[in-house]
Formats: C-alpha cells, sequence, structure tokens
C-alpha cells in the first residue's frame, strides 16, 4: 500500500466506520510453502480493550484455512466505491487519467474458535443479516436443529487480531479545487459508484480545501 499524505485520513473513528459500512472482505495470507491464499467474507468488527478485532467464519479444509492453520499471518481487505476519473476533467486536460477508490488494509493475526463461538457468530451473523427480525425462519435461532449441526461440520469460527491498520482514500485530493469540482460533476452524471465517490467528495471537500 503506497502512503501519499494527502490520501491519509488523520481521524482513526472514519477508517474504522469506512471497515463497519465494507464488511464483505478480501482475507488473504500464504501457506507453509509461501503459496499466496485468499477468501472474501463478511466479517464484524468490534473494539475491546482498545484493541481492534475481526470475527467471521470460513469454510473447513480448503486451502486457506489450512495455510491460516500453518501460518496465522494474515491481511484482510476492505474496499468501497471505485471509479475512473478522465484526465480530460482537470483544469489543465493534458494529464494522465487515474483511478479514485477508498480501501483499508488490516493485517492482523488469526485464531480459530470453538464450536461455543462457531454458534455465537452464526447467531450474531443471520440476525444482523435479517435485520434483527427474531421471527425470520433463517436465523440460526429457528433453524432445524438438523440444519445447524450438519452446517457446523463444514465450517469454523476465526478471530483476527488486528495489528496494523492502513488506509488509502484516494479521492482527487491532489487536484486544484477547480478540477476537484469538475470530477465531483462528472462523476455524478454517472451514477453508481462514481455518483457515490462523487458525494464522498463533495463531504470531504472542507478537509481537501481549508479556508
Amino acid at each position: 500500500m503506497y502512503k501519499l499524505p494527502y490520501y491519509h485520513e488523520e481521524d482513526e473513528v472514519i477508517v474504522k466506520q469506512f471497515v463497519r459500512d465494507h464488511p464483505f472482505a478480501f482475507l488473504s495470507g500464504v501457506n507453509a510453502n509461501n503459496e499466496p491464499v485468499a477468501t472474501q467474507i463478511p466479517m464484524f468488527i468490534d473494539e475491546k480493550d482498545g484493541k481492534f478485532f475481526l470475527s467471521g467464519h470460513i469454510m473447513r479444509n480448503t486451502d486457506h484455512h489450512k495455510a491460516f492453520e500453518q501460518n496465522q499471518n494474515v491481511l484482510t481487505v476492505f474496499t468501497g466505491p471505485h471509479t475512473y476519473v478522465s484526465g480530460s476533467w482537470y483544469d489543465n486536460p493534458y494529464q494522465p487519467s487515474t483511478w479514485n477508490f477508498m480501501s483499508v488494509h488490516a493485517k492482523g493475526i488469526i485464531r480459530f474458535g470453538n464450536d461455543e463461538e462457531l454458534i455465537a457468530i452464526l447467531k450474531r451473523l443471520t440476525l444482523h443479516y435479517e435485520n434483527n427480525n427474531s421471527s425470520s425462519p433463517t436465523i440460526y435461532d429457528n433453524l432445524p436443529v438438523e440444519n445447524t449441526a450438519r452446517l457446523m461440520k463444514a465450517i469454523v469460527a476465526f478471530e483476527i487480531e488486528v495489528t496494523s491498520l492502513e488506509h488509502v482514500f484516494k479521492l482527487s485530493q491532489d487536484r486544484d479545487e477547480k478540477s476537484y469540482d469538475n470530477i465531483v460533476d462528472k462523476l455524478k452524471d454517472q451514477g453508481g459508484d462514481a455518483e457515490e465517490i462523487a458525494v464522498i467528495m463533495e463531504n470531504r471537500k472542507s478537509k481537501v480545501f481549508k479556508s
């Protein structure tokens, strides 16, 4: 991850909230042979005693499960909206184009939990994504025991203690104000991720161009 000062968010609360808002993450590591492995899963983000933790579950006996058992050092990548930015939108248009994006990298140590911890994460996960609807037939407590018993044999809970939290919020902070405003206008017209980036840039403009 490259570190340029104008792409850095000084408020750690904002960085952690970004992680909470984008919980579907890319979890990676290397096995005993130094071969890379990865998976993508939803995670919960918690703070305990001043430390930052990520938790979730993965399928057992996969290449990444075996690798994380061999080497507990992992990297989790959280990403948000991203979009192409044309150099033609700058006040001086004869410049290279680029890509705006937001990303947080969390390095940490993974450990695997017992059955009680797995049940806890499944209860939390299903209730959370069913909008805390305790009547939903698909939350853990309402599923048939034979279904959950079969499921639990195939998955394992994990917790990652975060040892390093780095980020890049690349949102045209290195541009002049006229170019910045024009980028926002152009992105708004495109909808989707581009429009979402535009709204974020608008909301952050006062930080970029301090009076």
